[in-house]
């Protein structure tokens, strides 16, 4: 079964254990850090989320929780403490179907270090990360849990969409990305590139030069790139 074709709720189930045993086993989490959610197709709907303080390297497809539209469970152990978070971004980006939320290292020793703006947490060093990251904000830091974090991602969504962006991420500080995408695969390979961007600037100590003006238009003209 391709993780591209459009699965039912059976294979959503499988194809989010894979993704999270992927990133588990890759080091993008650790320990009980971390969770995914899932859109589930209409006109059910509602979703799938890891439970909370579940290891993503070891989910059980029976295990995962399901809510409905409204955010209550319906069955699973219990959903991640993240659900309101991930609701909210689906709210506010309706073309989401999977939301991921990582520890990864790389992008959490940026945050130590300083990020390059807050409005940018790396500059856009190769063409990629221009094409399937795009910009990614910085989120303040609140405890893990707070509900502002949902609110200040949501009206980040929002300002990027007045400037005719779309949002694929955002970094919260000192915590971890929060990346979401048409489906597993496209999540993923936002975190993937975000990861990898932040590691080429760190070994650069953060000197390298990002993309000429001229070579991000190419990919705004050539590839519909939101940036």
């Amino acid at each position: 079964m391709s993780l591209l074709s459009q699965p039912s709720e059976t294979q959503l189930r499988e194809q989010l254990c894979q993704v999270g045993r992927s990133l588990f086993e890759r080091g993008y989490v650790h320990g009980t850090t971390g969770n995914i959610s899932v859109r589930l197709p209409e006109p059910a709907g509602g979703f799938l989320i890891t439970p909370t303080d579940a290891c993503l390297g070891f989910l059980e497809p029976d295990k995962l929780a399901k809510v409905d539209a409204s955010g209550e469970q319906l069955s699973g152990d219990r959903a991640s403490k993240t659900l309101a978070l991930h609701r909210r971004i689906y709210q506010h980006s309706p073309q989401a179907n999977c939301v991921i939320h990582t520890h990864s290292s790389w992008l959490v020793d940026l945050t130590l270090r300083g990020v390059w703006r807050d409005d940018d947490i790396v500059p856009p060093l190769t063409p990629y990360f221009v094409m399937k990251v795009g910009h990614v904000p910085l989120v303040p830091y609140f405890r893990p849990g707070d509900v502002r974090v949902a609110d200040h991602i949501a009206t980040l969504i929002e300002a990027y969409r007045t400037r005719g962006l779309s949002l694929r991420a955002v970094m919260c500080d000192r915590l971890g990305p929060q990346v979401w995408g048409s489906n597993l695969v496209s999540a993923m390979a936002v975190l993937e590139e975000l990861e990898e961007t932040a590691r080429l600037w760190l070994r650069s100590g953060r000197q390298a030069e990002p993309l000429s003006e001229a070579a991000i238009e190419e990919c705004r003209q050539h590839f519909q790139a939101s940036w």
